[in-house]
């Protein structure tokens, strides 16, 4: 089983990057010391976003996480089936209840949106795919005729109301067998779609549905001891008389600064399987492959960005190819956590960087290298230092000069070729 490990440090100037329910930066405990946290469905949506803002998938390969679906299906009908957008509507709810899919009229600011049960995660290009096969059939998606209610008897018992079960149950019967055949098969299909492939999905309703993700990423977690801090501010008002004292508005916002460990896994395995398990799979498959190398190195969550603009790459680049074998965190090399000193490499970063490499020839020595292929690593080196010093605690490791020829040698051990 061919995986890839990636395993990266990240120092972010001062930043609040991923938010708790109180507005400070998430920690968490790592050696019975408090440590900066980046969750990793924080560093997921990151990455999701770094396909898209580095073009490094083609747009047809998007996905998208939406309770929207609704909205997005019914604009699409309206200029494709010239209709009123209320008739779109109600048609895109009707035809996804045909599949079990139940939505909505939720207040949003001052309106009504149609909003599913839950986060629908798809390939983007089902909207237009749903939206042509919604227009084709509008006649079959109409509802019926209502029915003339009549008088019920005073004495009449009061009828129980429906569960959401039997209210799916009948949406999906009013639509046509072949018809929800069709939008089950649009809504089911995740395959050449990365995102998808990559991260997996689940949906209650449609077990069959579901998607197993084929990389896991770990929570970022800092290397070092954090203690919280705080920014105090104040705003003036531009038009307020010279004369007047006083700030018109303060506060603060916690934040921290921390040189975070990263580390992925992606099972190649499992992700061309996902992507339809045959030879145009196999070729997007490695396509893919080198897209989330790229973006989770490039990947910086959003979170108080325009306060705080830590825009910071990471520092140390460590890729692992295995075939075979069970992938190994080095989480473990900062349990004692770092401390900067003054000397060589006396920073965050590099005492990072060399208890890093300490732990793999450690675990190399005691459980040996378990069908590794390659092991490069890509580091900002100032100095030119540093790079020396971790290939003598790792000889092994090929020292790549540049991101680029980091993400080649690494898909050439995966898929063969030439680094």
């Amino acid at each position: 089983m061919m995986k890839l490990e990636l395993h990266i440090l990240q120092n972010f100037a001062p930043s609040n990057l991923n938010r708790d329910d109180t507005g400070s930066p998430k920690d968490c405990d790592l050696g019975g010391v408090r440590r900066a946290r980046i969750s990793s469905q924080c560093y997921k949506r990151a990455i999701r976003e770094a396909f898209v803002t580095h073009q490094l998938l083609d747009e047809k390969e998007w996905a998208i996480r939406t309770k929207r679906l609704v909205e997005a299906v019914s604009e699409r009908v309206v200029a494709i089936a010239k209709i009123d957008p209320d008739r779109a509507k109600q048609t895109v709810v009707r035809a996804l209840g045909g599949a079990k899919l139940t939505a909505e009229l939720k207040p949003e600011g001052d309106h009504q949106v149609w909003k599913t049960q839950y986060l629908l995660f798809l390939p983007s290009r089902i909207v237009e795919e749903l939206a042509l096969l919604v227009s084709g059939h509008l006649d079959a998606l109409a509802p019926p005729p209502a029915k003339a209610e009549e008088p019920k008897p005073e004495t009449a018992a009061k009828a129980k109301p429906k569960s959401k079960k039997q209210e799916k149950s009948e949406a999906k019967d009013e639509v046509p067998v072949e018809l929800r055949k069709q939008i089950e098969q649009l809504l089911a299909d995740g395959s050449r779609t990365p995102e998808l492939g990559l991260f997996g999905r689940m949906i209650a309703d449609a077990p069959e549905w579901n998607v197993d993700a084929a990389c896991q990423v770990a929570h970022a977690v800092s290397t070092h001891r954090v203690s919280m801090e705080f920014d105090f501010y104040t705003a003036i008002d531009d038009l307020k008389p010279e004369d007047t004292a006083g700030s018109d508005m303060m506060g603060t916002i916690p934040f921290n600064s921390a040189c975070f460990y990263r580390y992925l896994v992606l099972d190649v395995n499992d992700l061309t399987r996902n992507l339809g398990d045959d030879a145009d799979a196999k070729k997007q498959a490695k396509k893919t492959f080198a897209a989330f190398i790229r973006a989770a190195v490039l990947a910086i969550p959003s979170g108080k960005q325009n306060s705080m603009a830590a825009h910071n790459p990471p520092s140390f680049i460590l890729t692992v190819v295995r075939d075979g074998g069970a992938p190994r965190s080095l989480a473990n090399a900062f349990v004692d956590p770092v401390r900067p000193k003054t000397g060589d490499h006396g920073d965050l970063v590099g005492q990072s960087v060399v208890k890093l490499s300490k732990l793999l020839a450690a675990l190399d020595g005691v459980y040996g290298i378990e069908g590794r292929k390659d092991l490069s690593f890509c580091v900002v080196d100032p100095d030119g230092t540093l790079a020396k010093t971790f290939t003598e605690k790792a000889p092994e490791a090929h020292h790549r000069t540049s991101l680029d020829a980091l993400v080649q040698a690494a898909t050439a051990a995966a898929f063969g070729g030439t680094a």
